[in-house]
């Protein structure tokens, strides 16, 4: 559960629904200046409209390993509502279980499967390692360490690391059998790829929650928040930038330079939203289930 103090009021936004605003970004991402998903090697990738689809699934499906929490959550003890992700990932070995299960959600999409394996590896990796990947920086953490996030000891981690790698050396075998799918895994069409999901969960996460940092002082959240993308992919993996993300009031942020198909475009964020303070739910489900969700109107656009 994604969960925001603002202005008096408490905003929670599932997992799942924050996933699946991921894979909307997703699915608009390209224009002129920044190459689609799928098609960043469209000269020698087999069906880059295919590899496309996959893509933007695996987005959407990112975080699906959070249904059976979603379903019936942990509390949390501060007020009785939903704990947040802070609050969950204090249990490591809840978190690598729940990668785990995600991850037998699709057996017969092994790209998807890469994909959603990637991320969690590269997650745990700005954790773990001594010295990762800088390009593989997940947004959460472009302005410092995530040791807040992951309070445990690194053991645990590096096994599941461990564990991730080998289950992606699985699909990319799959994948390289496959005359119609060989392509997929080079590094060329795959480095960027593997970029996109953590940029589209990025951005996402800031208009669901206040865990993007701010540029300057405390993350407000709920894209009233300035940051910055870096190591964007815009025609090839070779060619990255860094993306300026400024609220500009209004609910509508811009983003220079501009990823996606329409200017501007809408995007939709389903939360409950409740006038704090709040008496604990007595019956948390009856609770969860009565609140109206509300359906709240973001534009992402370009500068003028």
């Amino acid at each position: 559960m994604l969960k925001t103090n603002q202005d008096g009021k408490l905003w929670m936004v599932t997992q799942p629904d924050h996933s699946q605003i991921a894979g909307f970004i997703a699915a608009h991402w390209g224009n002129a200046l920044f190459t689609r998903p799928g098609f960043f090697s469209a000269e020698t990738v087999a069906d880059p409209e295919r590899l496309r689809a996959e893509v933007i699934l695996a987005i959407a499906e990112h975080d699906n390993g959070w249904w059976e929490w979603e379903a019936i959550p942990d509390l949390s003890v501060a007020d009785g509502f939903p704990a947040g992700l802070g609050e969950a990932l204090q249990n490591q070995q809840a978190g690598i279980d729940r990668w785990r299960r995600g991850l037998t959600r699709f057996p017969r999409r092994p790209f998807v499967n890469l994909l959603i394996s990637s991320h969690a590896y590269w997650f745990y990796a700005a954790r773990a390692l001594q010295t990762p990947e800088p390009a593989f920086n997940h947004p959460l953490f472009w302005k410092g360490a995530p040791d807040k996030l992951c309070p445990e000891s690194n053991e645990a981690l590096l096994a599941f690391m461990a564990e991730l790698q080998k289950q992606q050396l699985g699909s990319i075998e799959e994948l390289r059998a496959d005359p119609e799918t060989a392509s997929w895994v080079e590094p060329a069409s795959l480095a960027p790829l593997q970029r996109l999901i953590q940029l589209c969960d990025g951005i996402s996460l800031a208009l669901c929650s206040a865990l993007i940092p701010s540029k300057t002082g405390a993350s407000k959240g709920l894209g009233d928040d300035s940051y910055e993308l870096h190591d964007v992919p815009r025609r090839s993996w070779m060619d990255r930038c860094t993306i300026t993300v400024t609220p500009r009031g209004d609910r509508r942020i811009e983003l220079n330079p501009y990823p996606f198909d329409i200017d501007p475009l809408p995007v939709v964020v389903r939360a409950r939203i409740v006038e704090l303070p709040a008496e604990r739910p007595a019956h948390v489900h009856s609770w969860w289930h009565a609140c109206v969700p509300q359906h709240i109107q973001f534009q992402f656009v370009s500068a003028k």
